[in-house]
């Protein structure tokens, strides 16, 4: 797995979810893969949403929210089948969906591979993650490059 490290500098970390905006698009112009943006805070996921759907019509991001309510559902195919066939190319979530194989944009403070865990089914094809210019975001980048190394993947990073 290819994982790609964005070191934010300050302007970027205070226009976050602009920057992940441009990332999202960014992606989605370059592979025909779904990208799942895992997200944390419930808080976080509700204003992504909302800046999603906010985008200029030239650049609009067809995207759908997935709640921790949709691990509840009882019909296993209507799950099975909101994941593999999405309504849009985006998904927006707290966790990682069963049979998820495109691109992750991890925002969370894990690596991607703690929400595998739970869904052993789940084979994500590239990750892309942000760390934020703070101390605190920088030793958890860290941390994640030596879990990820320690895996084998494939590193890169960039500063943006």
């Amino acid at each position: 797995m290819k994982i790609s490290f964005y070191v934010l500098s300050e302007s970027k970390a205070q226009d976050f979810l602009g920057f992940i905006c441009q990332l999202t698009q960014t992606a989605l112009n370059k592979s025909t893969q779904s990208l799942l943006i895992l997200i944390e805070d419930e808080a976080l996921l509700s204003t992504l949403d909302e800046a999603l759907w906010a985008q200029v019509a030239t650049s609009f991001i067809p995207h759908q929210c997935l709640s921790n309510n949709d691990t509840d559902i009882k019909d296993a195919d209507i799950a099975t089948d909101a994941i593999n066939n999405p309504l849009a190319p985006v998904l927006l979530s707290t966790y990682m969906p069963a049979g998820f194989n495109g691109i992750v944009l991890n925002t969370t403070i894990h690596p991607v591979n703690d929400f595998m865990a739970a869904t052993s089914n789940a084979h994500p094809t590239r990750v892309l993650e942000l760390i934020k210019p703070d101390a605190t975001s920088v030793q958890e980048g860290r941390n994640k490059y030596k879990h990820y190394q320690q895996l084998g993947y494939e590193l890169t990073h960039f500063k943006v």
